[in-house]
């Protein structure tokens, strides 16, 4: 009897392990897939872009005596509508804003589709909110016109003025109508021209495009991709047009095995900004780290003449006194890091402000004890 209740309570434990396997067992890193990595050359989204009027603004439109192209556009578009303003006339406009008009055209995009467009402000309009774009074409890099822009905006902001007192919530400047576009041109794209297709990787590697190019022929069959460079892998295509999306749609989602990405460290000098990535490394060196500070103090003082002097005056002079300050740096010794924990951990055993971090790590990398590329943004 005893041997059963073991065995049952063996059978228990061992089902209840198998359930939560996926807890606790570590599973596979999921790769990354070829749509990640790399695009197709020639399938991309083109800008656009537009100069329009937008009226029917609560009087926070345009300034015409600082932005004069506002009226001459008020009366180049009443022109084309047959209304004809007499020459010499002071139009004092309140209630229309110059603005430009951008949008991005996407792949494939066929007359007749919407796209969304962004409305931002080009004089001195107060605000946006309520207004409404005139018709405005929307033109590429080669002048032609692939869309048409009208509607009414959408303002994430509001504001409010008066007695010189002003309150503002978010940008009043700038708006957005969705689906405010109408593509009156399409773009062709080399999806069906010729009999290869180019991949440009995201990033030049060698060892990616290689993955890419095995991953391709373990599918397809062998000698159907072949890598050019480090960036580029040609893919031999199918004869047919819809057998061409069946197998762009095949090879995109393939899973692709990344290396390690080459140590590299980004610095952004404006706001102090260092982010580095899991193969920086550190060698062994010592670093001193002290800081300077300079401080000057003015005190105001007064000098009044004698109670029996004549034609003497009240002179206020001022008194500087400056101060110099140096923090001492010791000598700290920053073991070898292989891992980007101990490389943090390192760092931050300094004490050293993200500003001061810019000129150790530069100095570091000088002196060869960084072992990545430094990116100044």
């Amino acid at each position: 009897m005893e041997k059963t209740d073991k065995l049952l309570r063996s059978l228990i434990v061992l089902a209840w392990l198998l359930a939560t396997a996926a807890i606790w067992w570590p599973g596979d890193a999921s790769a990354t897939r070829l749509k990640e990595v790399a695009s197709v050359q020639g399938v991309r989204s083109n800008p656009l872009v537009g100069y329009g009027l937008v009226v029917g603004l609560d009087g926070t439109g345009d300034q015409t005596t600082s932005a004069p192209f506002t009226t001459q556009s008020l009366n180049a578009m009443l022109q084309q509508m047959g209304v004809t303003v007499p020459p010499g006339t002071n139009m004092q406009l309140k209630n229309v804003a110059a603005v430009m008009v951008t949008a991005q055209l996407p792949a494939f995009a066929q007359p007749g589709q919407v796209i969304d467009i962004n409305v931002s402000s080009l004089g001195n309009a107060k605000s946006l909110r309520g207004g409404t774009l005139i018709a405005t074409p929307l033109k590429g890099a080669d002048g032609q016109v692939y869309a048409l822009a009208q509607g009414n905006l959408i303002v994430g902001g509001a504001g409010a003025s008066a007695g010189g007192s002003k309150v503002q919530i978010n940008h009043l400047s700038a708006g957005r109508i969705p689906e405010g576009a109408t593509v009156e041109r399409s773009v062709p794209t080399p999806l069906n021209q010729g009999d290869t297709l180019q991949l440009d990787l995201n990033s030049s590697d060698f060892n990616t495009a290689r993955e890419v190019v095995r991953a391709i022929n373990a599918k397809m069959g062998d000698n159907t991709a072949w890598a050019v460079d480090g960036r580029v892998v040609r893919v031999r295509m199918p004869e047919a047009g819809g057998s061409r999306v069946s197998f762009m749609a095949d090879i995109e989602n393939l899973d692709i095995a990344l290396a390690s990405p080459a140590a590299r460290v980004v610095i952004n000098a404006r706001t102090g900004s260092v982010v580095m990535n899991q193969s920086v490394t550190l060698a062994a060196c010592a670093v001193a780290h002290g800081s300077l500070s300079v401080t000057i103090s003015t005190t105001p003082q007064v000098s009044q003449p004698n109670a029996l002097s004549t034609g003497g005056q009240t002179v206020v002079t001022e008194k500087s006194d400056i101060a110099i300050t140096q923090q001492a740096g010791s000598l700290i010794q920053m073991p070898a890091g292989t891992k980007l924990a101990d490389v943090v951990k390192a760092l931050n055993s300094l004490g050293a402000t993200p500003q001061d971090l810019l000129a150790i790590l530069q100095a570091m990398k000088s002196a060869g004890a960084l072992n990545a590329e430094l990116e100044v943004i």
